[in-house]
């Protein structure tokens, strides 16, 4: 049996929109960054107000660079896990059209002329919303069908998380979107605590885990270390993450049973993570911390950094952190460490291996080195300087000090986080350069002449060796 057709245009046209959303994205976090260290930066325009510009930050990187990475990713990995094409390429020319030019780039200015919801990883408007669960069903049609074609007794887990991801998030989405809108006041604030770590937990987790699963056994060329702690953490994931959204409300008028419940359930998933990581390390032994391999050093990075942000996130859902730290820097460090470090690594180690093997693709492993490094040290000054500024913070509310003493002590970190933009920015720079420019075919080449072409049997038992072929 020979390798499905991989739909090489769309993984190209998803790769490159995930980057130029993301450029757009950065525009709008550096702006938001300056605006804290001098307010009047813009004249006070309302299209340039702090928080319509947050808004936009916030969404462009979920919505518009990460989901385009993990489409990308999608079109390469679900015709090798199972054997078998996606669903149409008219579908996905709909669903590239449809998630760009009718979610994003309008959600962005919608938001920027004041039209948006005050909801966490909800911002954009009721409008959008709808066009988004349009375009999630379609991602489900396009995506879901291959698995379930021949059964599900030999999917790898990979398969498991992307199946997870789709689905939960086709349901979650509307929960998250439009129930706050409709039931009030703490009730309300419930809902929307629950899609705030619905988008990341039962979202872009799943998706950066099915990447990193999936990277692991095709460019190292060995099992995974555990597939009973792969599937374990696999179902605990989905089973605690939907249960952790009310520790964002800690202290609040919100039942204390349900707010012990989420404090709990946070804890486990540290428990679960620290499975997982460890099951994903064993599997990386023998290939060192920084791999040769540069969508694997993505991918093993993203890997620690997933697991210093889940211990992080489930100590500071603990009552007695959380008094101190909430409402501070803190919490921002421990977001960009979770959305910048874990999942854009994940996505970049996605994009890069499935670029690797497109025929007629540029590549240039050189620029891409320099990505890799510029953003390790742009993500690690950044989450370091915010961590700090919030435990800054967290002493003089504590010490009754009148709050602005903090924002005098946090302006100084704020200059460093919006300084740190410099490596992160020249970073994707050079990610943008390392997947435009090269020889046609680099990665390729690079590939056949490394670990080889060849399906890996781990995350394709149903294919016979076989090169990909070009679209």
């Amino acid at each position: 049996m020979s390798v499905p057709r991989v739909e090489t245009g769309l993984v190209h046209a998803h790769g490159l929109a995930a980057i130029l959303m993301l450029f757009a994205s950065l525009v709008f976090g550096i702006t938001v960054s300056i605006e804290l260290l001098w307010p009047n930066l813009l004249d006070g325009s309302p299209w340039h107000s702090w928080g319509r510009l947050r808004y936009d930050h916030t969404q462009g990187i979920m919505l518009g660079w990460l989901a385009n990475a993990f489409f990308a990713f999608l079109y390469h990995a679900v015709p090798v896990l199972t054997g078998r094409p996606v669903t149409s390429v008219r579908l996905g020319q709909w669903l590239f059209g449809l998630w760009n030019f009718a979610v994003v780039i309008p959600g962005w200015v919608l938001v920027l002329a004041g039209f948006s919801q005050p909801l966490e990883w909800a911002e954009f408007p009721l409008v959008i919303d709808a066009f988004v669960v349009l375009a999630l069903l379609i991602s489900a049609i396009q995506f879901l069908p291959p698995f379930f074609s021949r059964g599900l007794e030999d999917l790898y887990v990979s398969s498991w998380y992307i199946i997870g991801g789709l689905v939960f998030t086709l349901l979650a989405y509307p929960m998250g979107n439009f129930v706050p809108e409709l039931v009030p006041g703490a009730r309300g604030a419930a809902f929307s605590g629950l899609w705030i770590h619905d988008a990341v937990g039962l979202y872009v987790t799943p998706m950066a885990l099915a990447v990193i699963y999936f990277v692991i056994p095709a460019a190292t060329r060995r099992p995974i270390y555990s597939h009973f702690l792969s599937m374990l953490g696999f179902w605990l994931l989905f089973f605690l993450y939907p249960l952790n959204g009310t520790h964002h409300y800690v202290f609040s008028v919100i039942p204390m049973n349900a707010q012990k419940g989420a404090i709990a359930a946070s804890a486990l998933l540290g428990v679960d993570v620290i499975l997982v990581v460890a099951n994903l390390l064993l599997s990386l032994r023998g290939s060192g911390f920084f791999p040769r391999d540069l969508p694997l050093r993505f991918v093993s990075t993203g890997t620690m950094f997933y697991l210093i942000v889940s211990i992080q996130g489930s100590v500071q859902a603990q009552m007695s952190v959380n008094q101190a730290v909430h409402f501070s820097d803190w919490v921002i460090g421990h977001s960009h460490l979770a959305m910048l470090g874990f999942a854009t690594f994940a996505a970049a180690g996605g994009i890069t291996h499935v670029w690797q093997r497109i025929p007629w693709a540029r590549y240039n492993p050189r620029a891409l080195t320099w990505a890799y490094w510029l953003l390790f040290a742009g993500v690690i000054i950044m989450v370091t300087d915010l961590t700090a500024a919030g435990l800054v913070e967290a002493r003089l509310w504590q010490s009754a000090a009148p709050w602005l003493e903090s924002v005098r002590a946090a302006r100084p970190y704020w200059l460093v986080r919006t300084l740190s933009a410099i490596p992160i920015t020249a970073g994707f720079v050079a990610l943008l350069v390392g997947m435009t420019t090269g020889k046609r075919g680099a990665g390729m080449d690079a590939v056949r002449d490394g670990i080889g072409l060849e399906p890996v049997q781990e995350i394709a038992p149903r294919l016979a060796p076989a090169i990909t072929e070009l679209t």
